[in-house]
């Protein structure tokens, strides 16, 4: 009869083993659904990518909706620890340093905003968990990088605040776009620079 340190053993051993699965089908899934698009991603195609048998997908994700919205989870997570948004120094220092960051953070980790500006843009009667969980990170990014432009303009309407945040986010899925059709890294960091240093030296402007 095994000893209750061999059943704890045993235990560990079988979670290790979970959480492996787990993360060989959400690369699986990532890889399938960035080439395929959510509505072409299937459990089988995510089952022969990752080399396990759909039981094993389906005992850790409810159907494909619920993994989907896990990749979203993870991308965005892995994203949002790469990205350190500058504490100190000029406007124009934070805009180089939050610029080269966000760029380099959508270049290692792109499936974020790849998969979920598809998701966002997609219109059904019923909205995926999928969608509802990238827009809910969306609006966490959102909310970090107001706190950086009122880290530059402390005296900023919340309404300014709001405004430039929008337009920062959404000029950065413009770039994000741009470069996925013309592929030039050391650009897509100098326009992301630009971007944000256009953004930052508008709120100190509208802070006067």
């Amino acid at each position: 009869m095994p000893t209750k340190k061999q059943n704890s053993v045993a235990q560990r051993r079988t979670r290790a083993n979970g959480d492996i699965s787990r993360q060989r089908i959400l690369d699986a899934a990532t890889a399938v659904a960035a080439e395929r698009g959510y509505d072409a991603t299937t459990i089988s195609a995510v089952s022969e990518l990752s080399g396990l048998p759909p039981t094993s997908i389906y005992w850790h994700f409810a159907d494909k909706d619920d993994l989907i919205a896990a990749v979203i989870d993870r991308s965005f997570e892995t994203w949002s620890q790469a990205l350190r948004l500058p504490e100190h120094g000029t406007a124009g220092e934070r805009a180089r340093e939050i610029g080269a960051q966000v760029a380099a953070a959508l270049r290692e980790t792109p499936d974020f905003l790849r998969l979920g500006l598809k998701l966002a843009l997609d219109r059904r009667p019923v909205e995926l968990q999928a969608k509802t969980r990238f827009l809910h990170s969306r609006n966490t990014a959102f909310d970090r990088f107001a706190d950086a432009i009122r880290a530059v303009a402390p005296g900023l309407a919340a309404d300014k605040v709001e405004l430039l945040t929008t337009y920062l986010i959404a000029g950065a899925d413009g770039l994000f776009i741009a470069n996925e059709i013309d592929d030039n890294s050391e650009r897509f960091v100098q326009l992301f620079q630009l971007h944000a240093r256009l953004v930052f030296e508008e709120a100190a402007a509208m802070e006067r």
